[in-house]
């Protein structure tokens, strides 16, 4: 599933593309994937609406419409947006098409069919798209070391499986989750009551870090995108996510895998604290 660098990428990609042009038509290949309302009102309501822009909420896009009205949309596990010209191959599992003014083609491709579209009007309750249940942005000035030890130091469930709990921080997935704890030096495995104040605030510190690290290491122009299909993310060099058995890049120790919540975690059993000691900067 694309993590918040991945649908970061995506909106400053497309954004650029799409603000100021008007939705003249709407091919829908799937009705499934429209979740609200139903889709012929779906198709009533954009038709003929100009996007603004683009927005992201956690793992969420948004179109925004000229009448402040809002396309909510979710890739899910194997979703991917694209703006194709026209005579673009159309990709198999291409479920929903925005046929714009110029010619142009806001396709959303989606070979699992997990993906879900909302609209939601101006001043809707959002009932809907499970975007109420978010937490906190990870890029919010908010987000310490103390709001963290608040939100998560009684928990006695792993940190990394807490780092993935999206009503407390939205957006962070199983790759970006090792990266973190592995710049925080803090083992994916260890209870969240066991961490000590220094290490909550290395956390805190390493969330936007090394997510605005997954945004930068994912840059690439238009034209990249679009020749990889919208799914080809770069995620590299990543420090810890997969590398088991390979040198950690400080101290040459082999990392080590383990599961969590049917999810592998990688680390670095001698820079990460597996023992409740506070390792601090080598």
């Amino acid at each position: 599933m694309p993590e918040l660098p991945e649908v970061e990428t995506v909106r400053r990609i497309l954004e650029p593309q799409i603000r100021g042009h008007k939705i003249e038509r709407i091919t829908v290949n799937r009705p499934e994937i429209i979740a609200h309302p139903l889709p012929e009102e779906f198709v009533r309501a954009v038709c003929g609406r100009r996007m603004t822009g683009m927005g992201r909420r956690g793992k969420f896009l948004s179109l925004v419409l000229d009448n402040r009205d809002a396309v909510w949309l979710h890739l899910r596990m194997t979703g991917q947006l694209l703006v194709t010209p026209p005579e673009f191959p159309e990709e198999k599992h291409t479920h929903l098409i925005f046929g714009l003014e110029d010619g142009r083609e806001l396709r959303f491709i989606d070979t699992r069919r997990f993906g879900r579209f909302w609209l939601l009007r101006e001043g809707e309750t959002d009932t809907f798209t499970g975007m109420e249940k978010l937490g906190l942005e990870p890029f919010d000035e908010e987000l310490t070391g103390d709001w963290l030890q608040k939100r998560l130091g009684k928990r006695q469930r792993a940190i990394k499986e807490c780092l993935l709990d999206q009503s407390v921080i939205a957006g962070i997935g199983n790759i970006h989750g090792d990266e973190i704890l592995f710049q925080a030096r803090i083992a994916p495995g260890r209870p969240a009551n066991s961490l000590k104040a220094g290490e909550w605030e290395r956390l805190a510190a390493a969330i936007p870090a090394m997510l605005e690290k997954g945004i930068e290491d994912n840059r690439m122009t238009p034209e990249e995108y679009l020749a990889g299909r919208g799914k080809e993310y770069r995620n590299g060099p990543l420090l810890a996510y997969g590398r088991e058995g390979q040198p950690c890049p400080r101290c040459q120790t082999p990392f080590c895998r383990i599961r969590l919540s049917a999810r592998s975690s990688t680390y670095c059993p001698e820079c990460q604290n597996e023992n409740g000691v506070d390792i601090q900067e080598k």
